[in-house]
């Protein structure tokens, strides 16, 4: 998984807190790809997540999803095959999410996550080697 890239999706709950993340990584010298929404409209999430988990696949990269609570956007991306998304709300979530269950996208809640906590948990996700072994054997499990 690149690190060097992201892909940012976030419904219009989500968009103040995508926007204030999308300027951290950039900030950081991180490639963003935002896939939208890119206004407070309402808009379904649903499609703006599966196109941010279609811009994941496709460049192999981590992505994170931002709505209101983070729940339906993590319910979302999980039907896309090959997507691991994990709902994260600290960063010690975010570190096991990748450490333990190789999460390739993380689901934040926009109306619940401070920036600076969602800046925190957006490093240590990015910084954090899947641990593989056991852990392993569960993603396996979990794909069959």
């Amino acid at each position: 998984m690149d690190t060097r890239r992201v892909v940012l999706a976030a419904d219009h709950a989500g968009y103040p807190l995508k926007e204030e993340v999308k300027e951290h990584l950039a900030a950081a010298g991180i490639d963003v790809i935002d896939v939208g929404t890119f206004s407070e409209e309402p808009v379904d999430y649903p499609a703006v997540v599966r196109k941010g988990c279609a811009a994941v696949l496709e460049q192999q990269c981590p992505g994170i999803v931002f709505g209101g609570s983070g729940n339906g956007e993590a319910m979302a991306a999980n039907k896309v095959q090959g997507i691991r998304a994990a709902l994260c709300y600290s960063a010690e979530i975010a570190r096991l999410a990748r450490a333990h269950n190789d999460a390739n996208v993380m689901s934040i809640g926009g109306r619940f996550t401070a920036p600076e906590l969602a800046k925190e948990m957006v490093d240590v996700f990015l910084k954090t080697p899947f641990e593989g072994g056991r852990h392993a054997d569960r993603i396996r499990d979990i794909e069959s």
